[in-house]
């Protein structure tokens, strides 16, 4: 099972159903169906399990259109969903985890998840 990390605990983490912003990964993308052990700080001491949630559905999405033409563009209301005050906020974020040229040119999934199991410290 793949550990899905959280660098938050972001409140939608409470819900049975919440969504989450990834980067295509090169090895093995995510996928509908996998199930996936949800953590908040999973490189560190203060690991913290969640639960686990499965993947339910999976989107293409680009941050920057003129890049991604091939996927929509992450919406104000997605990124407000997905914890943010708005899209500026997510966009800003994701340049300083992952550098302004990953958030300008490499494509994400939009990943839907149900949650399977709580921990007690979600």
């Amino acid at each position: 099972m793949r550990i899905l990390g959280f660098s938050r605990k972001w409140d939608k983490l409470k819900n049975d159903t919440f969504t989450t912003f990834r980067f295509k990964r090169r090895d093995a993308d995510w996928f509908v169906g996998e199930v996936v052990q949800v953590v908040y700080k999973p490189r560190s001491k203060k690991r913290d399990i969640l639960g686990t949630a499965e993947i339910i559905c999976k989107e293409p999405r680009g941050i920057v259109q003129e890049y991604n033409l091939d996927a929509p563009k992450i919406t104000e209301q997605e990124a407000k969903e997905d914890g943010f005050t708005d899209f500026a906020e997510m966009y800003n974020w994701l340049a300083k985890a992952y550098g302004f040229e990953a958030v300008n040119t490499r494509p994400m999934n939009k990943l839907t998840l149900r949650r399977i199991l709580y921990e007690q410290n979600v």
